[in-house]
């Protein structure tokens, strides 16, 4: 059966966050920044910005108040952050029932050995240690993803590289039901990082990833001076012993960070020595630079951009009954478009019994 044409031809975007702790310095580089900066830029239609608290709990069912007390925690960043609730809608995914309806049908378009081959999913179950024993719902991520998706219509989808295969399989998803069912459901295209270093920062401690579980994380909300030690306490290329040494600057996090958050501006403020973050790896790279000045560079350009963040976030913190209307208003909003989704999505599927 064919259905009438979904003919969308607005531009949405859907991203969120799962409420595990509070936001952290690769959040703001892989997301939160270019979140502010598309919302004000005005070239999207509609944004939806979800906190997935249905998905944390895939891998943190036994803890359900750590989830809920973090959605309040995530809220405050994104306020902090300069998201707009009266461009953006800021909702809680367990309060749009309607996304776990749409999961439940479309998993039937996937198959187990397709989810077990999605390399974003094998990753994240050998880093979670559930090779042995794997939630139903974790290992379903990429359906309750393309649910999340496709409720709200969305044309972009902003994700680092590690992503990309999750979102291809939320496209396939979309072409199974679209050719079995008519077109129905919108194919999302993906929006890079615009710096590949803002993809996924490095643990301050040099391991692989920024995460809450390692502790190695720059928070959104640490003080000045708990930044100002964390940075001082980077872990830096192991050979570059004294000030003489040739240094590395690839697998450097100092430099990864400088990468991501350096301006040419930064330079003539605080390090007018060098004109540019060029000029600053090739002398480490040469010799004759020392960590320490190159980690104070670091600490003054995240202090200047964390402090506004961290201001603001303390201002929010004193007006919680008004986070929560705003979380309130969202949650309806999105409720209201993801219905008309499922709607549509049954009337495809011939299971809108009394429409």
């Amino acid at each position: 059966m064919k259905t009438e044409k979904n003919c969308n031809t607005k531009k949405i975007i859907l991203t969120g966050d799962r409420p595990t702790g509070k936001l952290h310095l690769g959040h703001y580089a892989g997301s939160l920044k270019r979140r502010a900066e598309l919302q004000d830029g005005g070239g999207f239609d509609e944004i939806y910005i979800m906190i997935a608290d249905a998905q944390a709990l895939t891998d943190n069912a036994d803890n359900p108040a750590k989830i809920r007390a973090n959605v309040t925690e995530v809220a405050l960043d994104y306020l902090a952050c300069g998201l707009n609730p009266d461009i953006a809608t800021i909702f809680i995914q367990s309060q749009v029932p309607e996304l776990t309806e749409l999961a439940f049908y479309y998993m039937n378009l996937v198959t187990v050995a397709r989810l077990q081959r999605n390399p974003t999913v094998k990753s994240e179950i050998q880093t979670r240690g559930f090779e042995a024993s794997i939630p139903v719902g974790f290992f379903t991520y990429p359906i309750s993803q393309t649910a999340d998706i496709t409720a709200f219509n969305a044309t972009t989808v902003p994700v680092g590289e590690d992503q990309l295969p999750m979102l291809e399989q939320a496209r396939e998803i979309v072409r199974s039901f679209n050719t079995l069912y008519g077109d129905t459901l919108t194919e999302p295209k993906e929006l890079l990082p615009e710096k590949a270093s803002c993809g996924r920062l490095p643990g301050i401690d040099g391991k692989a990833k920024m995460s809450k579980s390692l502790g190695n994380c720059i928070y959104l909300s640490d003080s000045a001076d708990e930044i100002k030690s964390k940075v001082m306490n980077m872990y830096t290329d192991p050979k570059h012993l004294r000030v003489e040494d040739k240094g590395d600057t690839k697998d450097n996090p100092v430099f990864i960070y400088l990468d991501a958050f350096s301006t040419d501006g930064h330079f003539k403020k605080y390090l007018p020595d060098y004109q540019n973050l060029e000029a600053l790896k090739a002398h480490y790279e040469r010799g004759g630079l020392g960590d320490v000045k190159v980690k104070r560079f670091l600490n003054s350009i995240l202090q200047e951009i964390l402090e506004p963040i961290r201001t603001k976030r303390a201002e929010w913190e004193q007006r919680i009954p008004e986070v929560y209307g705003i979380l309130r208003k969202g949650c309806n909003k999105a409720r209201a478009v993801a219905a008309e989704t499922a709607d549509r999505v049954k009337k495809a599927m011939q299971i809108d019994y009394f429409g």
